[in-house]
């Protein structure tokens, strides 16, 4: 059975134990990975129960990031839900309940104390400040770390649809400040403040200090975009598939499904 990416993410964290970056990729790894949730009893419509265990560690509930590692672990058929690991962070947090995965099937098994559990909740749900300054020049970007670039690129394959294209690109604004600037292009009606989060997320994960990335969307036929165009470094976002059927269980983690 091969590696999945969270035990890739858990192995490169044990193997440097002092790397705040690893540690930070890890749990935006475990945020954004479907796991599997055993359930004390088939679920109620969206109502949810976990499995809890209480150990000398704590209190926790079990998540796998694959089913069959769960059903080995259970070793007989037995009730869960699927769902991101964000929406189980969100459904813990200030609970004092911690987070067992893959435990005893996976090279990834570890125990999440509940303050971890919290912490990631409070830093997924950070908000972006907004400003409204103008900006006066655009250049090439330049000095940013590669872990940001790849985080930056991460996020971006997860936002099908949401905006055509963006550039990254560095800024001078009207009132002197410098920054560097990630501007979408087109982006999809009601999707800023999801773009706006996710490259929050991308500063937070990669363990850029916050305020070194500010975020901007503009019309195709916006003058500046011809600035952006030749100056800024281009990230095409995937487009969406037309669906054929009913959308798969798990792809809308506002409403988990319930798999069996």
């Amino acid at each position: 059975m091969t590696d999945t990416l969270l035990d890739q993410a858990h192995a490169a964290m044990e193997a440097a134990p002092n790397d705040d970056a690893a540690r930070l990729r890890f749990f935006e790894r475990l945020a954004e990975s479907e796991l599997f949730l055993l359930l004390a009893s088939e679920a109620d419509g969206e109502n949810v129960e976990p499995e809890i265990f209480e150990t000398e560690a704590g209190t926790f509930v079990l998540v796998f990031d694959r089913e069959e590692r769960l059903a080995k672990f259970v070793g007989k058929i037995a009730p869960y839900a699927a769902m991101s690991g964000r929406v189980i962070a969100d459904m813990l947090a200030g609970q004092g309940i911690g987070l067992g995965v893959n435990l005893g099937v996976a090279p990834s098994e570890i125990l999440i104390p509940s303050d971890a559990v919290s912490w990631l909740q409070d830093t997924l749900s950070n908000a972006p400040a907004e400003v409204e300054e103008t900006p006066e020049i655009i250049s090439a970007p330049v000095g940013l770390p590669e872990t940001l670039i790849t985080a930056i690129d991460g996020k971006l394959a997860t936002a099908e649809g949401m905006a055509k294209f963006a550039y990254l690109a560095g800024v001078e604004y009207s009132g002197g400040r410098k920054s560097h600037i990630l501007a979408f292009i087109d982006p999809l009606p009601g999707a800023d403040n999801a773009l706006a989060a996710a490259m929050a997320e991308a500063l937070t994960f990669s363990g850029v200090e916050a305020g070194e990335l500010d975020v901007a969307f503009f019309a195709a036929s916006d003058p500046i975009c011809a600035l952006l165009a030749k100056n800024g470094l281009r990230f095409d976002l995937p487009v969406p598939q037309i669906a054929e059927g009913p959308a798969a269980p798990g792809m809308d983690p506002s409403k988990p499904p319930i798999l069996r």
